[in-house]
């Protein structure tokens, strides 16, 4: 055998096991680089960033542990670096947030790293994290009522180049220190992002250096069949057919006092292995920060794909050419036109895509998926102000302090700590401690919240009610939350998951009065922000849950004794911690509830 029939020669199974792991590896070591090194809490606590690695012809490799908001569109960021750049070298940086041309939304900042071998650019390594602060007119990320772009004040920047030969173009840093109010902790943030690359840029080198380039190369193919294989089977265990699906994301007052529907049609192959998402029967953009971005419109259909799929399917160029997503341009769920406001794409509108997916092709499966909670409210507000401790220095950090409810499935009850739908339950919760040790906050509060979760042969995730307020001086908290008119809903039978609520409690007093579910409030140090967010959706009959599992719901204070026998049908004996399941009296009130 020849060295070309050997270059074209299948690569033996193990090896190519070996160097997918391999390459998950070098994402997982890029990932605890920046959680190590990040300076702001929405990077080293809530981790709100994500890795991936795409090929130097701009197909997406791998995206292990990243964010599904963030990854599935990492190959549009680099198609526009090597767009608009043909002298990418060795030791480049870009600097991409362009929700037109690729990204996920203006808060999103990316780092490319082109990674060259013998000459040729053979992998981008992709490092994308949230910012706390990116000039926005207002102190947050997250502006729904922007009528534009030039409303929002942020920053943009389309793949420019922020390094050449491993070194800073200063004029792109002394821009964004001037203009970002926290220059010191966005510096920091940028290089533990900037570093995070630089590792995956090392690592693929060594990894090439290891196996050789055909090998590697021949790998990269050989991965994309695999993967495709993979989704093509997984596909022939739906039912084809034509399935629709529609859900509505809350009103924004003073922009559209309705519910803003979001509606979906999935054509399913199962035969041939192939599926399509149309979403262009949409309303058009909104002169709102709620509209999707190209990059976000594809992810969250992606991701409420694989949601009711095999977990261990790669996610990938292969898996993705098996799904076909049509959008079209100035739609809320398609792609914007300049300069059409994208600063939620990443949460809200997106999170609603994900879940009315999931719902489509439930249709089309046993294995179907409930709504998640979806509120971005005073456990996840972006908050700011001066600390008094540190001569009046401003802060700016995103909060994610608490979890909403996660979507129950025809298997399993939802997550409590499962985060909005396009984390994909990565997310972390902040640590109490270091917020209140970094920001000049004092939180009360952070508890479960009893028949928040829908009920349902599986139960929905709870809600979390928190309580947090200034120590010093009065600051701004951002809050942008859906799922107060229009809840998570449940699936085959199951009940919605409980609506968001927010107020501010005077601390004398105790009295507590709602405030909106969009804005910017004023949070004096005499108030405490008070937040419930949404709970999960629960998924089929709540009288077919096991009344032992009823029972320890009961126990461990999931759900109430009143809404076990009123909701869930489940009588009990005894008192206290000393109850145990009535077996009689439980066939009795499911029976008299299914009568009624």
């Amino acid at each position: 055998m020849n060295d070309k029939q050997k270059a074209q020669a299948p690569l033996d199974p193990t090896v190519l096991a070996v160097i997918a792991n391999r390459v998950n590896a070098i994402l997982r070591e890029m990932t605890n680089t920046l959680l190590r090194s990040g300076r702001s809490a929405i990077l080293t606590t809530a981790r709100d960033f994500s890795c991936s690695i795409v090929t130097g012809d701009n197909r997406l490799l791998a995206t292990a542990e990243g964010l599904p908001v963030h990854i599935f569109g990492s190959h549009l960021q680099t198609e526009t670096m090597t767009k608009l750049h043909s002298d990418i070298a060795p030791g480049d940086a870009f600097l991409h947030n362009d929700p037109y041309s690729g990204n996920t939304h203006a808060a999103d900042h990316t780092i490319l790293v082109p990674v060259f071998v013998g000459g040729k650019h053979l992998f981008t390594a992709v490092a994308k994290a949230h910012q706390a602060d990116i000039g926005n007119s207002q102190p947050t990320t997250y502006m729904p009522s922007a009528k534009d772009v030039y409303e929002e004040g942020a920053l943009i920047f389309p793949a420019t180049r922020v390094q050449r030969n491993y070194t800073d173009i200063d004029d792109i840093i002394r821009l964004c220190r001037l203009r970002i109010r926290v220059p010191d902790q966005w510096y920091g943030d940028y290089l533990a992002t900037l570093g995070s690359a630089r590792i995956g840029e090392r690592r693929l080198v060594e990894l090439v250096a290891k196996y050789g380039q055909e090998t590697i190369e021949a790998f990269v193919e050989e991965w994309f069949d695999y993967s495709e294989r993979r989704i093509a089977h997984a596909l022939q265990g739906f039912q084809s057919g034509t399935y629709s699906a529609s859900t509505a994301h809350d009103p924004l007052p003073g922009i559209i006092e309705d519910s803003i529907p979001i509606n979906i049609t999935a054509k399913i192959d199962a035969e041939g292995g192939h599926i399509e998402i149309d979403l262009r029967d949409n309303i058009d953009c909104l002169e709102a920060g709620l509209n999707l971005s190209r990059a976000t419109s594809i992810n969250s259909t992606v991701t409420g794909i694989f949601n009711v799929l095999d977990a261990d399917i790669p996610h990938n160029h292969g898996t993705i050419r098996r799904i076909n997503v049509l959008l079209r341009e100035n739609c809320i769920v398609g792609y914007p036109v300049h300069p059409t406001s994208c600063s939620m794409a990443t949460s809200n509108v997106a999170d609603r895509l994900i879940s009315v997916t999931q719902s489509a092709l439930s249709q089309a499966t046993p294995f179907g998926v409930a709504e998640g909670g979806a509120s971005l409210g005073a456990g996840t507000a972006v908050i700011a102000g001066k600390d008094a401790r540190r001569g009046n220095m401003p802060f700016v950090n995103q909060l994610v302090v608490t979890a909403m409810g996660g979507a129950a499935s025809a298997m399993a009850d939802g997550w409590l700590t499962m985060g909005v739908p396009v984390t994909g339950g990565l997310l972390l919760r902040d640590s109490v401690e270091i917020d209140e040790m970094k920001y000049p906050i004092v939180v009360d509060k952070v508890v479960a919240v009893p028949d928040s979760g829908g009920a349902g042969k599986y139960r929905g995730g709870a809600s979390t009610r928190v309580e947090y307020g200034p120590r010093f001086a009065n600051m701004s908290v951002a809050v942008m939350a859906d799922c107060k008119i229009n809840p998570a809903r449940g699936a085959q039978g199951g009940l919605s998951g409980m609506p968001h609520y927010i107020a501010l409690r005077d601390v004398e007093s105790g009295e507590e009065k709602e405030i909106g579910s969009f804005g910017v409030f004023d949070v004096g140090i005499n108030q405490r922000i008070v937040g419930i967010d949404a709970g999960g959706g629960g998924f089929g009959n709540p009288w077919e849950r096991d009344p032992a599992k009823v029972l320890d719901d009961v126990l461990e204070g999931w759900v109430t004794q009143d809404s076990a026998s009123d909701v869930y049908g489940v009588a009990f004996a005894g008192a206290g911690d000393e109850i145990v399941v009535d077996d009689e009296q439980t066939r009795q009130l499911r029976s008299q509830l299914g009568s009624s």
